[in-house]
């Protein structure tokens, strides 16, 4: 086993090398936390079409979502958010999220068909770093999620 740098760099392994030096990131992963299965679906297949390296979880609502990052089950890269799910709702789960070093430092964008300027504010307040409304055409879903993606993806 290569234990030095000097043993890493002269065996010509690069990617090896990247390791060592801390340069190759793990795999991309994103959660999902959605009661609706119908923007859920829509959702992953726009994510398998633009982004299909990168993995996705998925919840039906805030404490089901908390459940799986208090134990470890996952540690996403980022968090699309609902507002409105049934027993624990978007800005309960904002809440909670803050409060538990496993999410702290997650980015969390929301993704909700409300567009109202108070939840934007609020969810701000909470510690979401975006606020999406969901798009109404399919088309329009792509886009927008690449973006974010992307944005986060290179660590802004």
């Amino acid at each position: 086993m290569l234990q030095s740098w000097r043993e890493i760099s002269s065996a010509g392994n690069y990617l090896a090398a990247q390791k060592f030096l801390g340069q190759v990131k793990k795999e991309f992963t994103c959660f999902l936390i959605d009661d609706d299965i119908d923007d859920k679906e829509i959702f992953l297949s726009v994510l398998q079409e633009i982004a299909p390296s990168i993995r996705c979880f998925t919840a039906s609502n805030g404490q089901e979502a908390i459940n799986k990052l208090t134990s470890a089950e996952i540690k996403p890269d980022l968090i699309f958010l609902d507002l409105n799910m049934p027993l624990m709702n978007g800005k309960q789960f904002l809440k909670a999220c803050g409060l538990l070093e496993e999410c702290r430092d997650i980015p969390v964008i929301i993704l909700t068909t409300s567009s109202d300027s108070k939840s934007m504010e609020e969810t701000r307040q909470l510690g979401a770093r975006d606020y999406i409304t969901k798009p109404a055409k399919f088309s329009a879903w792509g886009s927008i999620i690449r973006e974010k993606i992307n944005t986060y993806r290179m660590g802004t």
